[in-house]
Order: structure tokens, then C-alpha cells, then sequence
């Protein structure tokens, strides 16, 4: 945003044109044990300028769970899975309330689109979730997303789909994003926790996720919500991997979703390590229906990331997980990094029995043969 000597604001072209907005619990309840209105009005403001601006917006908002808490009257010793179903009933629709009121205020029609790791994972269910959400973006309709927690088990226990920052990773490799950004109750990612570690530099910049950054997430979740920066990174690594660049930011700082998005210097920019990859591609790379993994050789390595070629039986060192032929597997080398994914045309069974072996003795080993190759180049996607 810039502004003229009248102290009015004027219109600033958005480097973004389509955004994924996540809100956090901590910061939509600010630091206490109900949703806090005052700095919600102070979101949608910020969201409702973007919105007049031409961007495209989406928001996952978590706070459901501290809504539904708060209106009951009960403590945080109830933790149990369906105690936070409960919770998640009764907040989801005090949450979509005060949203619609706030939106209304500016004119702005909001949806809500609930959620799981299931809807997504089935191709079908993929296309129709990101068809819906695309339809709304059209409409210029901002949709407040949130997982499933009724019927969403493993969100509640953090395992799998994680939270809401994972999930916002979800939605924004679902809808081919430019941005995600992810807000909180703290700047960014810093060089140690700044709680224990005064000294601790925000990075302001991360080229690339590898293990020296994720080495540096070692912060919990707030007292209400599920994620830390362990789960923000986790995010940003999928988010980045199709192509859309990540903020993490202070949401409390007035004006700090403007700024980011007219470009000034906030939080901590996570760039994308691809370019924009088709629909197909996003899905396999999300991890939604991913069944295991192989390890392959050196030799392996540069003929997927150099030669771009498909994946022999010769240059598989080991299979985790099991799973059938049409399955999606992970990539990974000898050290555990991540190479990218495929559809693999054998089962776990049928490539320990042929892993290391050359193609031409596939028949022999197995009594039938469904190809030369594991995973053939044109179902690849590397990173």
C-alpha cells in the first residue's frame, strides 16, 4: 500500500493474483481462551482491501476447536478425540458466524468447505474439491477452509494430514496458488527458539528446505492450536515443492497481510523450488495417496534427475511400505532425500523380488512381466 500526503490510501498492483490465507489459533484468539474479535476485524480488513484489489483469496482458518471450548464452559483437561469433535461442532459454526459478520461489513460473501485427508486423496475427490473452490474464487467468494474435525480423526490427533498448516498446503497446491501465507503469533523462522535464545536472527529468505532448516524447528504449538514451526515448515516444504512461494509472518502486526503482499520485506520467504507443475503432478506430490517408498542408487539418482529416465528394477536398493501396482510411491537416495514420487506398474512384493536385478530378468523372477520399467518416466514427478 502507498500512501498520498492526504494520509489516504491508493491502490498498489498485488504481486500475488491468487493466495492461500491461514489463520492460526493462537493469533484468532490473541493469546486467550476465546476467539478475539477485535484482531479478527483487523484480518478482514486487510483481506477485504486485497479482495477490492482484484486478488484471490482463500482462507484456512483454524480456531473451531477454542470456539466450541469457550462456548461450553469446559477446561483443556478434556483431550480426548471425541471430547474435541464435540468441540469442533459447536465452534465451526460460531466461527463461520463471526466471519460472515466481518466479511458482510465490506460487502464480501463468504463459504465454508469442510475437509479430510480422505476427500483429497481419491483422484476424483481431488478434481471435484479443487473444481468447487475455483468455482468459488470466480464467484469472488471467499471460502473459509478448515478440516473435517467431525469425522477427521487423524487431524485431531496431529497425525498424517497434521493441521491446519499442512492443510493449507493442501489447498494451496490444490488450487495452483502464487502465495501461501502462513499467520501466526510469531515473525518467522529464526536461527534458534527466540524465547530461550535472545541472540536468534529471523531468516529472512530460505532458498531451499534441507536438513539445516528443518534442524531449526524445534518450537511446540500454542497453548490452543495443534501446529508449531515444525508443522509450518512441514508445509512450506510441499507448498514450495509446487511451485508457491510461502511467507511465515506475524499476523498481529497491523497491516503486515498488505505489506507482504505489496512486496515489502516481513516474516520469513520460503521460495519455490519448482515451477508451477499441472494438476496431475501437485496431486502426486502432495503425499495424499502416497503407499511407500524406494530407495535407489546413485546411478538411479542421475538418470531420474539428469537423463530423465524411467526407474529400473536395477537401481532399487530397498522398498518400504506395502503396496500394489498403480500405487503412488516416494523417491528417495541412499541418504533420505526426497528425489519426487511416481505410479509404479509392480507391487512392494513383486520389486523386493526384482530390485537390483536387470529388466530382462524380470520374467524369469516374477512368471510375468508388466514392463522394462518400475516406474516408466511419463508417471515421474521429480523434484
Amino acid at each position: 500500500m502507498a500512501r498520498t500526503k492526504n494520509n489516504k490510501t491508493e491502490s498498489k498492483t498485488p504481486q500475488y493474483h491468487r493466495i492461500i490465507v491461514k489463520l492460526g489459533t493462537s493469533l484468532l484468539t490473541g493469546g486467550s481462551d476465546c476467539l478475539n474479535e477485535e484482531m479478527m476485524s483487523m484480518l478482514v480488513t486487510q483481506l477485504a482491501e486485497l479482495h477490492r484489489q482484484g486478488v484471490e483469496l482463500l482462507v484456512v482458518s483454524s480456531g473451531a476447536i477454542a470456539a466450541g471450548r469457550y462456548k461450553l464452559g469446559l477446561d483443556k483437561t478434556h483431550k480426548d478425540i471425541p471430547y474435541k469433535q464435540v468441540l469442533a461442532s459447536v465452534g465451526q459454526g460460531l466461527l463461520m458466524n463471526i466471519y460472515d459478520q466481518l466479511f458482510s461489513r465490506h460487502d464480501i460473501t463468504v463459504a465454508q468447505a469442510l475437509l479430510t485427508k480422505a476427500d483429497l486423496s481419491d483422484r476424483a475427490g481431488y478434481l471435484n474439491a479443487r473444481n468447487t473452490l475455483l468455482a468459488l474464487l470466480e464467484l469472488r467468494v471467499i471460502c473459509i477452509v478448515n478440516e473435517n474435525d467431525v469425522v477427521a480423526v487423524d487431524e485431531i490427533q496431529g497425525a498424517k494430514f497434521g493441521d491446519n498448516d499442512n492443510l493449507s498446503a493442501m489447498v494451496a497446491n490444490l488450487v495452483d496458488a502464487d502465495l501461501l501465507l502462513i499467520l501466526s503469533d510469531i515473525e518467522g523462522l529464526y536461527t534458534g527458539d527466540p524465547h530461550l535464545h535472545p541472540e536468534a536472527r529471523l531468516i529472512p529468505i530460505v532458498d531451499k528446505i534441507d536438513s539445516e532448516i528443518e534442524g531449526l524447528v524445534t518450537g511446540t504449538a500454542g497453548t490452543l492450536g495443534t501446529g508449531g514451526m515444525t508443522t509450518k515448515i512441514q508445509a512450506a516444504k510441499l507448498a514450495t515443492s509446487s511451485g508457491v512461494t510461502v511467507i511465515i509472518a506475524d499476523g498481529r502486526k497491523h497491516d503486515n497481510i498488505l505489506n507482504v503482499v505489496a512486496g515489502k520485506k516481513v516474516g520469513t520467504r520460503f521460495l519455490p523450488i519448482a515451477s508451477k507443475l499441472e494438476s496431475r503432478q501437485r496431486w502426486m506430490l502432495s503425499g495424499l495417496s502416497t503407499k511407500g517408498k524406494l530407495v535407489v542408487d546413485s546411478g538411479a539418482v542421475t538418470a531420474l534427475k539428469k537423463n530423465n529416465k524411467s526407474l529400473l528394477a536395477a537401481g532399487i536398493m530397498e522398498v518400504e511400505g506395502d503396496f500394489e501396482g498403480g500405487d503412488i510411491v516416494n523417491l528417495c537416495d541412499a541418504e533420505g532425500t526426497r528425489l519426487g514420487c511416481g505410479i509404479t506398474n509392480y507391487s512392494s512384493a513383486d520389486i523386493l523380488a526384482i530390485k537390483g536385478t536387470h529388466s530382462k530378468d524380470i520374467a524369469t523372477n516374477l512368471g510375468y512381466d508388466y514392463g522394462a520399467e518400475v516406474v516408466h518416466k511419463n508417471n515421474l514427478v521429480i523434484l
